[in-house]
Protein backbone atom coordinates (compact mmCIF):
# COMPACT_ATOMS: atom_id res chain seq x y z
CA UNK A 1 0.00 0.00 0.00
CA UNK A 2 1.34 3.20 -0.94
CA UNK A 3 2.49 6.16 1.59
CA UNK A 4 1.00 9.13 0.42
CA UNK A 5 1.13 11.53 3.10
CA UNK A 6 3.67 14.05 4.34
CA UNK A 7 6.80 11.48 5.75
CA UNK A 8 7.85 12.80 9.44
CA UNK A 9 11.20 11.57 8.78
CA UNK A 10 11.52 13.44 6.25
CA UNK A 11 14.16 16.24 5.94
CA UNK A 12 11.89 18.46 4.37
CA UNK A 13 14.25 19.11 1.18
CA UNK A 14 12.75 20.45 -1.81
CA UNK A 15 14.14 19.34 -5.05
CA UNK A 16 14.62 20.99 -8.54
CA UNK A 17 14.77 19.77 -12.04
CA UNK A 18 18.14 21.97 -13.34
CA UNK A 19 20.03 21.50 -16.81
CA UNK A 20 22.87 20.13 -14.55
CA UNK A 21 20.51 17.13 -12.89
CA UNK A 22 18.95 17.51 -9.41
CA UNK A 23 19.46 19.91 -7.09
CA UNK A 24 18.11 20.84 -3.89
CA UNK A 25 15.71 24.48 -4.04
CA UNK A 26 17.39 26.10 -0.68
CA UNK A 27 20.91 25.73 -2.97
CA UNK A 28 19.27 27.23 -6.36
CA UNK A 29 17.76 30.31 -4.12
CA UNK A 30 21.61 31.73 -3.03
CA UNK A 31 22.33 31.27 -7.11
CA UNK A 32 19.28 31.87 -8.63
CA UNK A 33 20.64 35.44 -9.56
CA UNK A 34 23.64 36.22 -10.81
CA UNK A 35 25.52 39.04 -8.91
CA UNK A 36 27.60 41.88 -10.02
CA UNK A 37 31.03 41.92 -10.31
CA UNK A 38 31.29 44.98 -8.36
CA UNK A 39 28.50 45.56 -5.21
CA UNK A 40 27.45 48.07 -3.00
CA UNK A 41 26.58 48.24 0.59
CA UNK A 42 24.27 50.49 2.53
CA UNK A 43 25.35 50.97 6.16
CA UNK A 44 22.06 51.91 8.04
CA UNK A 45 21.66 53.01 11.71
CA UNK A 46 22.85 49.38 13.38
CA UNK A 47 25.52 49.61 11.29
CA UNK A 48 23.72 45.89 9.44
CA UNK A 49 24.99 45.66 5.73
CA UNK A 50 22.91 45.23 3.09
CA UNK A 51 24.00 44.28 -0.26
CA UNK A 52 22.75 45.22 -3.32
CA UNK A 53 22.73 43.42 -6.94
CA UNK A 54 21.30 43.84 -10.38
CA UNK A 55 18.53 41.67 -11.68
CA UNK A 56 19.47 39.48 -14.31
CA UNK A 57 16.96 40.75 -16.70
CA UNK A 58 18.22 43.65 -16.52
CA UNK A 59 14.45 45.36 -16.85
CA UNK A 60 14.71 47.46 -13.10
CA UNK A 61 15.79 50.98 -13.59
CA UNK A 62 17.99 52.26 -10.72
CA UNK A 63 15.61 53.43 -8.58
CA UNK A 64 13.92 49.63 -8.45
CA UNK A 65 16.78 48.44 -5.46
CA UNK A 66 16.19 45.02 -5.01
CA UNK A 67 18.29 44.10 -1.84
CA UNK A 68 19.57 40.23 -2.10
CA UNK A 69 21.85 37.67 0.25
CA UNK A 70 25.92 37.69 -0.91
CA UNK A 71 26.63 34.06 -1.25
CA UNK A 72 27.67 32.73 1.26
CA UNK A 73 27.41 28.83 2.82
CA UNK A 74 27.30 27.56 6.61
CA UNK A 75 29.50 24.66 7.13
CA UNK A 76 30.30 22.34 9.98
CA UNK A 77 33.76 22.58 11.64
CA UNK A 78 33.63 19.64 14.14
CA UNK A 79 30.81 17.25 14.65
CA UNK A 80 29.18 16.85 18.63
CA UNK A 81 26.37 15.44 19.72
CA UNK A 82 24.19 18.16 19.28
CA UNK A 83 25.72 18.98 16.13
CA UNK A 84 25.87 16.28 13.58
CA UNK A 85 26.64 16.70 9.65
CA UNK A 86 29.20 16.72 6.60
CA UNK A 87 30.00 19.73 3.82
CA UNK A 88 29.13 18.93 0.74
CA UNK A 89 31.63 20.62 -2.12
CA UNK A 90 28.86 20.71 -4.72
CA UNK A 91 26.86 22.14 -2.76
CA UNK A 92 29.55 24.85 -1.13
CA UNK A 93 30.70 25.67 -4.75
CA UNK A 94 26.80 26.61 -5.44
CA UNK A 95 26.18 28.12 -2.54
CA UNK A 96 29.30 30.56 -3.21
CA UNK A 97 28.45 31.03 -6.76
CA UNK A 98 31.91 29.80 -7.93
CA UNK A 99 30.54 29.79 -11.61
CA UNK A 100 30.49 33.75 -11.93
CA UNK A 101 33.55 34.32 -9.27
CA UNK A 102 35.28 33.08 -12.37
CA UNK A 103 34.59 36.23 -14.25
CA UNK A 104 35.87 38.68 -11.53
CA UNK A 105 39.31 39.54 -12.03
CA UNK A 106 39.78 39.16 -8.40
CA UNK A 107 39.03 35.81 -7.64
CA UNK A 108 40.41 34.23 -10.64
CA UNK A 109 43.25 32.89 -9.24
CA UNK A 110 41.41 31.50 -6.29
CA UNK A 111 39.31 29.44 -8.70
CA UNK A 112 42.02 28.34 -10.90
CA UNK A 113 44.43 26.92 -7.67
CA UNK A 114 41.29 25.51 -6.15
CA UNK A 115 41.05 23.40 -9.84
CA UNK A 116 44.73 22.95 -10.16
CA UNK A 117 44.30 21.31 -6.55
CA UNK A 118 41.61 19.06 -7.42
CA UNK A 119 42.60 18.40 -10.91
CA UNK A 120 46.86 17.86 -10.14
CA UNK A 121 45.99 15.48 -7.08
CA UNK A 122 43.65 13.60 -9.02
CA UNK A 123 41.02 14.06 -6.15
CA UNK A 124 38.27 14.90 -9.09
CA UNK A 125 37.79 11.37 -9.45
CA UNK A 126 36.64 10.36 -5.95
CA UNK A 127 33.62 13.28 -5.77
CA UNK A 128 30.17 12.25 -6.65
CA UNK A 129 28.63 12.60 -9.98
CA UNK A 130 27.49 16.12 -9.39
CA UNK A 131 30.72 17.72 -8.11
CA UNK A 132 32.37 16.05 -11.05
CA UNK A 133 30.01 18.05 -13.22
CA UNK A 134 29.59 20.69 -11.59
CA UNK A 135 33.84 20.96 -11.38
CA UNK A 136 34.01 20.50 -15.21
CA UNK A 137 31.26 23.57 -15.61
CA UNK A 138 33.54 25.57 -13.90
CA UNK A 139 36.27 25.02 -16.38
CA UNK A 140 34.70 25.21 -19.17
CA UNK A 141 33.12 28.75 -18.18
CA UNK A 142 36.88 29.64 -16.62
CA UNK A 143 38.15 28.74 -20.19
CA UNK A 144 35.28 31.00 -22.03
CA UNK A 145 36.26 33.42 -20.00
CA UNK A 146 39.63 33.45 -20.98
CA UNK A 147 38.73 33.29 -24.65
CA UNK A 148 37.36 36.53 -24.26
CA UNK A 149 39.54 38.75 -22.10
CA UNK A 150 42.55 37.02 -24.01
CA UNK A 151 44.48 37.22 -20.66
CA UNK A 152 45.49 33.70 -18.35
CA UNK A 153 46.46 31.58 -21.14
CA UNK A 154 48.82 30.08 -18.86
CA UNK A 155 46.68 29.54 -16.51
CA UNK A 156 43.87 27.58 -18.67
CA UNK A 157 47.07 25.45 -20.29
CA UNK A 158 47.96 23.99 -16.90
CA UNK A 159 44.84 23.35 -16.01
CA UNK A 160 44.10 21.53 -19.08
CA UNK A 161 47.51 19.37 -19.10
CA UNK A 162 46.61 18.41 -15.56
CA UNK A 163 42.51 17.16 -16.97
CA UNK A 164 44.67 15.92 -19.88
CA UNK A 165 46.87 13.79 -17.50
CA UNK A 166 44.13 12.78 -15.57
CA UNK A 167 42.11 11.65 -18.03
CA UNK A 168 44.20 9.26 -19.43
CA UNK A 169 45.53 7.58 -15.87
CA UNK A 170 41.33 6.63 -15.50
CA UNK A 171 41.43 5.54 -19.04
CA UNK A 172 44.28 3.18 -18.18
CA UNK A 173 42.72 2.41 -14.65
CA UNK A 174 40.58 -0.82 -15.43
CA UNK A 175 41.20 -2.79 -18.64
CA UNK A 176 41.47 0.31 -20.79
CA UNK A 177 38.39 2.18 -19.59
CA UNK A 178 37.56 4.42 -17.06
CA UNK A 179 36.11 3.16 -13.53
CA UNK A 180 32.60 4.48 -13.08
CA UNK A 181 29.75 5.12 -14.65
CA UNK A 182 29.85 4.65 -18.15
CA UNK A 183 27.04 7.37 -19.06
CA UNK A 184 29.04 9.84 -16.63
CA UNK A 185 32.45 9.88 -18.42
CA UNK A 186 30.64 9.91 -21.85
CA UNK A 187 29.34 13.33 -20.29
CA UNK A 188 33.26 14.07 -18.80
CA UNK A 189 34.76 13.42 -22.64
CA UNK A 190 32.35 15.93 -24.02
CA UNK A 191 32.83 18.51 -21.27
CA UNK A 192 36.39 18.50 -22.31
CA UNK A 193 36.53 18.03 -25.50
CA UNK A 194 34.39 21.79 -25.65
CA UNK A 195 36.93 23.08 -23.11
CA UNK A 196 39.86 21.98 -25.84
CA UNK A 197 37.95 23.31 -28.48
CA UNK A 198 37.51 26.34 -26.61
CA UNK A 199 41.22 26.72 -25.77
CA UNK A 200 42.53 25.64 -29.38
CA UNK A 201 40.55 28.84 -31.01
CA UNK A 202 42.00 31.28 -28.51
CA UNK A 203 44.43 33.74 -30.81
CA UNK A 204 45.99 36.68 -29.51
CA UNK A 205 46.37 39.12 -31.99
CA UNK A 206 48.27 42.78 -31.77
CA UNK A 207 46.66 45.46 -31.61
CA UNK A 208 45.99 47.58 -35.04
CA UNK A 209 47.61 50.96 -35.57
CA UNK A 210 44.74 53.02 -34.08
CA UNK A 211 45.85 51.49 -30.80
CA UNK A 212 48.38 54.38 -29.53
CA UNK A 213 50.60 54.04 -27.34
CA UNK A 214 51.91 50.39 -27.47
CA UNK A 215 54.12 48.68 -25.22
CA UNK A 216 57.09 49.25 -27.36
CA UNK A 217 56.37 53.01 -27.24
CA UNK A 218 56.89 53.73 -23.43
CA UNK A 219 60.01 55.34 -22.15
CA UNK A 220 62.41 52.12 -19.48
CA UNK A 221 60.94 54.15 -16.99
CA UNK A 222 57.57 53.14 -17.29
CA UNK A 223 58.48 49.46 -18.14
CA UNK A 224 60.80 49.37 -14.76
CA UNK A 225 57.76 50.65 -13.04
CA UNK A 226 55.54 47.88 -14.43
CA UNK A 227 57.91 44.83 -13.31
CA UNK A 228 58.02 46.60 -9.66
CA UNK A 229 54.55 45.80 -9.77
CA UNK A 230 55.45 41.93 -10.79
CA UNK A 231 54.44 39.28 -7.39
CA UNK A 232 55.25 36.22 -9.51
CA UNK A 233 58.99 35.18 -10.40
CA UNK A 234 57.60 33.31 -13.66
CA UNK A 235 55.97 36.28 -15.18
CA UNK A 236 59.73 38.38 -15.02
CA UNK A 237 61.10 35.23 -16.42
CA UNK A 238 58.43 34.95 -19.19
CA UNK A 239 59.04 39.02 -19.79
CA UNK A 240 62.81 39.15 -19.73
CA UNK A 241 62.73 36.51 -22.90
CA UNK A 242 59.37 38.90 -24.55
CA UNK A 243 61.54 41.84 -25.40
CA UNK A 244 65.20 43.04 -24.96
CA UNK A 245 64.45 46.15 -23.06
CA UNK A 246 62.30 44.03 -20.59
CA UNK A 247 65.60 42.09 -20.19
CA UNK A 248 67.65 44.33 -19.08
CA UNK A 249 65.16 45.75 -16.81
CA UNK A 250 64.43 41.94 -15.06
CA UNK A 251 68.06 41.73 -15.07
CA UNK A 252 68.61 44.44 -12.43
CA UNK A 253 68.83 43.81 -9.04
CA UNK A 254 66.29 46.25 -7.44
CA UNK A 255 63.57 44.52 -9.04
CA UNK A 256 64.52 40.88 -7.79
CA UNK A 257 64.78 43.05 -4.11
CA UNK A 258 61.61 44.47 -3.91
CA UNK A 259 60.15 41.35 -4.55
CA UNK A 260 62.09 39.31 -2.48
CA UNK A 261 61.18 42.27 0.23
CA UNK A 262 57.15 41.61 -0.82
CA UNK A 263 57.31 37.78 0.16
CA UNK A 264 59.64 37.64 3.47
CA UNK A 265 60.10 38.87 6.39
CA UNK A 266 63.18 41.33 7.73
CA UNK A 267 63.74 38.15 9.70
CA UNK A 268 63.62 35.80 7.06
CA UNK A 269 66.25 37.37 4.64
CA UNK A 270 68.42 38.02 7.82
CA UNK A 271 68.66 34.15 8.45
CA UNK A 272 69.99 33.71 5.41
CA UNK A 273 72.26 36.49 5.28
CA UNK A 274 73.30 37.21 8.45
CA UNK A 275 76.30 40.37 8.81
CA UNK A 276 76.59 40.18 5.45
CA UNK A 277 77.34 43.26 3.07
CA UNK A 278 73.93 44.08 0.78
CA UNK A 279 75.69 45.88 -1.66
CA UNK A 280 77.26 42.41 -3.26
CA UNK A 281 74.35 40.29 -2.94
CA UNK A 282 72.52 38.57 -5.81
CA UNK A 283 68.81 39.00 -4.91
CA UNK A 284 67.38 36.83 -7.53
CA UNK A 285 69.61 34.06 -6.21
CA UNK A 286 68.26 34.79 -2.67
CA UNK A 287 65.28 35.22 -3.81
CA UNK A 288 65.49 31.54 -4.88
CA UNK A 289 66.99 30.03 -1.87
CA UNK A 290 64.21 31.86 0.60
CA UNK A 291 61.66 30.57 -1.79
CA UNK A 292 63.10 26.97 -1.49
CA UNK A 293 62.89 27.26 2.71
CA UNK A 294 59.87 28.59 3.34
CA UNK A 295 57.48 29.29 0.00
CA UNK A 296 55.97 32.10 -1.31
CA UNK A 297 53.12 33.94 0.40
CA UNK A 298 49.69 32.51 -0.53
CA UNK A 299 47.75 35.17 0.15
CA UNK A 300 49.62 37.42 -1.91
CA UNK A 301 48.72 34.86 -5.07
CA UNK A 302 45.29 35.98 -4.50
CA UNK A 303 43.31 39.35 -4.55
CA UNK A 304 40.89 37.87 -2.89
CA UNK A 305 40.24 34.71 -0.76
CA UNK A 306 37.70 33.59 0.89
CA UNK A 307 36.96 34.25 4.54
CA UNK A 308 35.62 32.13 7.62
CA UNK A 309 33.39 34.19 10.19
CA UNK A 310 34.04 33.03 13.27
CA UNK A 311 30.71 33.82 14.84
CA UNK A 312 28.41 32.19 12.34
CA UNK A 313 31.10 29.53 10.88
CA UNK A 314 30.44 30.77 7.66
CA UNK A 315 32.28 31.19 4.10
CA UNK A 316 32.03 34.28 2.24
CA UNK A 317 33.41 36.34 -0.22
CA UNK A 318 35.23 39.35 1.32
CA UNK A 319 34.46 41.67 -0.60
CA UNK A 320 30.37 40.83 -0.67
CA UNK A 321 29.88 39.82 3.15
CA UNK A 322 27.48 37.47 4.42
CA UNK A 323 24.72 37.33 6.58
CA UNK A 324 26.10 37.11 10.38
CA UNK A 325 24.55 36.41 13.54
CA UNK A 326 27.18 39.34 14.78
CA UNK A 327 24.79 42.18 12.95
CA UNK A 328 21.17 40.12 13.10
CA UNK A 329 20.85 39.40 17.00
CA UNK A 330 20.96 42.78 19.27
CA UNK A 331 21.69 40.22 22.70
CA UNK A 332 24.99 38.44 20.32
CA UNK A 333 26.03 41.90 19.54
CA UNK A 334 25.63 43.10 22.86
CA UNK A 335 28.17 39.88 24.54
CA UNK A 336 30.93 41.04 21.62
CA UNK A 337 30.53 44.16 22.96
CA UNK A 338 31.35 43.14 26.27
CA UNK A 339 34.05 40.37 25.32
CA UNK A 340 35.96 43.35 23.56
CA UNK A 341 34.28 43.42 20.07
CA UNK A 342 33.95 41.28 17.19
CA UNK A 343 36.57 39.27 15.92
CA UNK A 344 37.80 39.71 12.30
CA UNK A 345 37.25 36.91 9.37
CA UNK A 346 39.67 33.91 8.89
CA UNK A 347 41.23 33.69 5.41
CA UNK A 348 41.12 30.35 4.04
CA UNK A 349 43.49 29.63 1.12
CA UNK A 350 42.31 26.82 -1.00
CA UNK A 351 44.09 24.49 0.50
CA UNK A 352 42.36 25.45 3.65
CA UNK A 353 39.21 25.33 1.90
CA UNK A 354 39.50 21.53 0.88
CA UNK A 355 39.91 20.29 3.98
CA UNK A 356 36.65 20.87 5.18
CA UNK A 357 35.06 18.55 3.22
CA UNK A 358 36.36 14.70 2.77
CA UNK A 359 37.96 14.16 -0.61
Amino acid sequence: MPFISKDWRSPGEEWVKTQEGWEKKKVLECTAQRYAAISNYNNSDDNQQKWIGTSEEGDKGADDVVARVPPHCHITIKCTREIAGFNGLSEAVRRLDFSSAVRDVRRFNYICALLELLLGGQKLTNLPGAAQKLLLSMLEQLADQVAQSKQNLNALRALLVALSALREAERRACWGRPLGSRALWGHHDHAIARINHIANSIRIQEPGPEVVPKLHDLPEECIREIMLRISDHRDLDSASSAWPVMASVCSEQRVWRELVTFHFTQQQIDSLHKGDDTKDVDWKKVFHQLRKLYGLREDAQYAETLSLCRHCKCLFWRSLGHPCIADQCPEYRERLREAGGPLPPHPVPPKAFLKFFSL
